[in-house]
């Protein structure tokens, strides 16, 4: 009776992980955007607060080590929460406005040439914005369906990479606007989807997470608690570097082999664009084969579409691997976030959840201390340039292979435990 009049108590139910999943999509989609607002005006920003030019890149590598380390902490904290039976969602918005209040100062603190108080101001939304990364899913794998959370993960990625997708046309469209009114739009839209996190835990409410138990999970197709933790984590730490690698110091090089620099931002959302359209496929064979499997399967797919964008002859040719690639990097981070919630499971979610975002933080920090190097800078024919070109597909090749090589000895395991 509280439904519409043709509803049905099933169809109710179902529509309940979709808005949930729409919610941290959307949630999702801006706090990306507003990490891509900061790094446009960045530059410009620190000057004005005194810090030289070659220090951007030093002040990114800090709030990659401080996302390193506040990711882990905020997935703990929320699992600490929940054992409290204390709601994820209200303590995220307050951390989340907090953020935003000082991201929101920085285009004002910035003329005031004060490098340190700059710098201070920028840790702390930092830190705030670790509180939308790992808790989000943690409320996800708590209470909702289980064979809904891949569906549910996959929606959340939608929203970063579309956002990722629309990052070189928003640094066209703001080259020429006072910083202080892209910060502002930024930080009130994200401070207010963020609401949409309280009605996604409230609606998520009443669907209490299932009891631990010892058989085996059908997201990871295998006992969890009998999982090898650390090649686990050494396959994500591989897989990561790879994209970092691939994405943000491969892929304009090897655009600019067939293409003019003019038609790069043309060129650059194909990755993600791929990733969108790979993320509904990902979880349907998730849900089929489970989330290691499939993360071992998008790997290997992964380091063969970058191979092909290597050795690409033409620029029809390198358009179709990057958007393989971004495909198998969706159905790599899907499977990889799902079967990170099942390990998980019960009690356990944010620190699994937040283990694997401080994991993508290290990798963006590695490739940024290589980016600090030179070495990406130097020319295309170069043995260092050629071994960058190669090593995304390899580090895929590892992974994948490392973890189809755990897949199975789990399966043979759980096929022929008495």
């Amino acid at each position: 009776m509280l439904g519409r009049p043709h509803d049905t108590p099933s169809s109710m139910t179902a529509a309940v992980p979709r808005r949930v999943g729409f919610y941290v999509a959307v949630v999702q989609f801006f706090f990306a955007l507003t990490w891509s607002v900061y790094v446009i005006y960045l530059p410009q920003l620190a000057a004005q607060a005194g810090i030289p030019k070659t220090a951007v890149i030093w002040l990114l590598m800090l709030d990659q080590l401080v996302f390193l380390v506040a990711d882990y902490a905020c997935g703990v904290a929320s699992d600490r929460m929940a054992r409290l039976n204390s709601r994820i969602g209200p303590a995220v918005l307050a951390v989340t406005v907090l953020s935003c209040a000082a991201f929101l100062l920085l285009p004002f603190i910035a003329p005031r040439g004060s490098a340190l108080l700059f710098i201070a101001v920028t840790v702390l939304w930092t830190v705030g914005s670790s509180a939308l990364r790992a808790p989000p899913l943690n409320i996800i794998g708590r209470h909702a369906a289980r064979p809904s959370q891949p569906a549910l993960v996959a929606l959340s990625m939608l929203g970063l990479g579309l956002a990722a997708a629309a990052a070189p046309y928003l640094a066209t469209a703001l080259r020429e606007v006072d910083p202080r009114w892209p910060f502002a739009l930024a930080s009130i839209s994200l401070a207010a989807t963020t609401l949409g996190i309280i009605a996604a835990e409230r609606a998520l409410q009443g669907r209490p997470a299932a009891s631990v138990t010892s058989a085996p999970d059908a997201l990871v197709k295998s006992d969890p608690r009998r999982l090898p933790w650390a090649p686990c984590l050494v396959a994500a730490v591989l897989a990561a570097i790879a994209f970092q690698v691939h994405v943000f110091l491969n892929s304009t090089p090897l655009y600019l082999r067939h293409a003019n620099s003019g038609d790069i931002p043309q060129l650059a959302p194909v990755f993600w664009i791929g990733f969108n359209l790979g993320l509904w496929p990902a979880s349907l064979a998730i849900k089929r084969h489970g989330g290691i499997a499939v993360t071992a399967a998008a790997g290997l797919t992964a380091a063969v579409a970058s191979a092909w964008a290597a050795g690409a002859g033409s620029i029809e040719t390198l358009v179709a691997a990057q958007a393989l690639a971004g495909a198998a990097w969706a159905a790599v981070l899907t499977s990889a976030f799902s079967a990170a919630l099942a390990l998980g499971h019960t009690g356990a979610e944010g620190r699994f959840s937040g283990a694997l975002s401080s994991t993508l933080a290290l990798a963006a920090l590695l490739r940024m201390g290589l980016l600090a190097s030179g070495l990406t800078s130097l020319p295309h024919d170069s043995t260092m340039r050629l071994a960058l070109d190669w090593l995304p597909a390899a580090l895929w090749l590892l992974a994948g292979a490392l973890l189809l090589a755990i897949w199975q000895r789990e399966a043979a395991r759980t096929r022929f435990r008495p």
